[in-house]
């Protein structure tokens, strides 16, 4: 619909604050949100209703949109968009949040709020979410004028994706969306991107000719295909060895000979080493937080042993935790574009050290047996083989990722969709996101049995949109990941952990999705082709056991250690 055919409801050429909030939306590129439906924005709704190039999905719980949208904005580097109502929809919605401020996701987070009148009564439902929010977004407002929605919208877009991405929150009275105004339309953003100064590429080309064990570290937000392609091509032309920052795999092609391996949970030995005793590290949108150094132990805090050259997009984060030889502010398109430019050295000193970390990341590659009939790192080996280069896989949180970290190579940029702030749940959502984005590619999403229960119930959503994809649930009944935690640290005192689960297979057929279940590594394959070819979504349920708690360690091998740890210290 025009804006002339929605003026002519009122036969003015004011709109309601919801019509104006939607034009904006379209305006600045959204073509999909996500949603719970809520009373409070109902005039939002209303407006999406004469707007049909942009899709409303609508989720089951507040979190799942969110996550959905966080997912969306990962993949796009536009902001995602999520509707939810105010109260208990705000903060089932703040889990997706977290994810998008700790990510560096784009984001903008639409909250319906209670009327201009009702404000501070504590109404129904009613939260300020100014101190809700906090620091849990880069910018948090209330839109209490009408005229002013594309004041606000502008602000939005651009705080959300200029410097460091992440979440914006604008909550939205609910008599202001229904008020009608006359106002001018904003123009479609334009995100602003540091560019990195001459002298400061002229210093990284000095400390890179007079190192002789460098090792670079990429992840964070703000890259897209074409900066990951320059920074390969630099990695490239100066034989470099680069790791990637947890969750952050997909951000150079792991088939390159340049990849040594994720610096994160997990961390391959020779690579912790690596980081160690090297004498230039390169962080490349990277914050360098705790799952990236091994509990800030890879570096000395705050002054490093070794040169370390921090580029970031936001230069508040220079100089956060670990002081920098040289910081560049700079945006990862700008600044990988001209590290791509810089002239390499004739003969890097150190293609030994890059050969040796590249083996070692090999030889850790390789599936090793674990206890029980299903080896999780065959799996993971064969679905490397099987998926295409373009295909998705999402995760949550929980010890089955490891054999996916471990046993898994990602080959183009944003392939991998995780949380690095560790969320359960989120692997579901956000390969429901993925696949409405790319219908056309196949979308694997991976869950513990704790895991999926967190947002399964989005199964319907898939169901609902089409959305084909294939979940694979690892189920060991248990919160793996605490149990393994408490073995180590309370040993044989086993509290809160275990599960009892639904028959994953069954529930999924509930829902209207084709279901399987595997109990052999062997029947994995012809499980997984079957879901390919179903016309729905998907569910394979692997059952494990609980000793398989890592790729490298047996529940049984932690608790023993930990007893003979208490005996020796005197308190068992």
């Amino acid at each position: 619909m025009s804006e002339a055919e929605r003026s002519g409801r009122s036969g003015s050429n004011q709109r309601t604050g919801g019509q104006i909030l939607v034009d904006q939306l379209r305006l600045h590129g959204a073509d999909r949100v996500f949603c719970v439906p809520g009373e409070s924005y109902l005039a939002a709704l209303d407006a999406f209703h004469d707007t049909p190039d942009v899709q409303v999905v609508t989720c089951r719980q507040e979190g799942g949109a969110a996550m959905m949208a966080e997912a969306h904005g990962k993949l796009s580097g536009e902001p995602g968009i999520c509707f939810v109502t105010r109260g208990p929809g705000a903060t089932n919605a703040s889990a997706g949040v977290h994810i998008a401020f700790q990510d560096s996701t784009p984001m903008i987070l639409f909250i319906g709020q209670v009327g201009r009148t009702m404000l501070d009564r504590e109404a129904f439902q009613e939260i300020d979410f100014r101190h809700m929010f906090g620091q849990m977004a880069k910018w948090i407002a209330q839109i209490e004028d009408p005229a002013r929605i594309p004041e606000y919208v502008s602000r939005a877009y651009h705080t959300a994706t200029s410097g460091r991405p992440g979440p914006v929150v604008l909550a939205l009275p609910e008599d202001m969306l229904t008020e009608r105004a006359a106002c001018a339309d904003a123009r479609r953003y334009r995100a602003v991107e540091a560019a990195p100064g001459a002298e400061d590429m002229a210093r990284l080309a000095d400390l890179l000719a007079s190192a002789e064990r460098p090792i670079a570290i990429t992840g964070g937000g703000g890259w897209d295909a074409q900066a990951v392609g320059d920074f390969q091509a630099f990695a490239g032309a100066f034989d470099l060895p680069v790791a990637c920052s947890f969750r952050a795999q997909s951000h150079f092609d792991n088939r390159h000979d340049q990849y040594v391996g994720l610096a994160g949970i997990g961390i391959e030995p020779h690579l912790a080493g690596c980081i160690r005793n090297s004498d230039l590290i390169l962080a490349v949108g990277a914050r360098l937080g705790e799952l990236t150094t091994s509990g800030y132990s890879l570096l000395d805090v705050p002054v490093p042993r070794q040169p370390l050259v921090h580029v970031y997009p936001d230069g508040e984060e220079l100089g956060r935790v670990y002081e920098p030889t040289l910081g560049i502010h700079a945006g990862m398109k700008r600044f990988a574009a001209a590290a791509a430019a810089l002239s390499p050295p004739a003969k890097p000193a150190w293609a030994k050290w890059r050969r040796d970390a590249r083996d070692a990341y090999l030889a850790f590659t390789q599936p090793e047996p674990t206890p029980g009939a299903v080896q999780l790192g065959e799996i993971a080996a064969w679905l490397n083989r099987r998926l295409p280069e373009d295909a998705y896989v999402t995760m949550g949180a929980g010890n089955y990722t490891g054999w996916f970290h471990k046993n898994y190579q990602w080959k183009q940029y944003r392939t991998l969709l995780g949380p690095t702030s560790g969320t359960m749940g989120y692997g579901t959502p956000a390969a429901i996101a993925a696949k409405l984005a790319a219908p056309e590619r196949i979308v694997v999403a991976l869950a513990g049995d704790g895991c999926f229960m967190m947002h399964g119930q989005e199964l319907a959503t898939a169901v609902q949109y089409g959305a084909n994809i294939v979940i694979i649930v690892v189920n060991n009944a248990a919160y793996g990941t605490i149990r393994m935690h408490q073995e180590r640290e309370y040993p044989g005192r086993i509290s809160a952990t275990p599960l009892t689960n639904p028959d994953f297979a069954a529930l999924a057929r509930a829902y209207g999705a084709h279901g399987e279940r595997v109990e052999k590594t062997e029947e994995f394959e012809a499980a997984f082709e079957r879901c390919l070819k179903a016309d729905t979504p998907a569910l394979i349920e692997i059952r494990t056991e609980i000793e398989a708690i890592t790729p490298r360690a047996i529940l049984t091998a932690i608790r023993e250690a930990a007893e003979r740890r208490l005996r020796a210290a005197g308190t068992r």
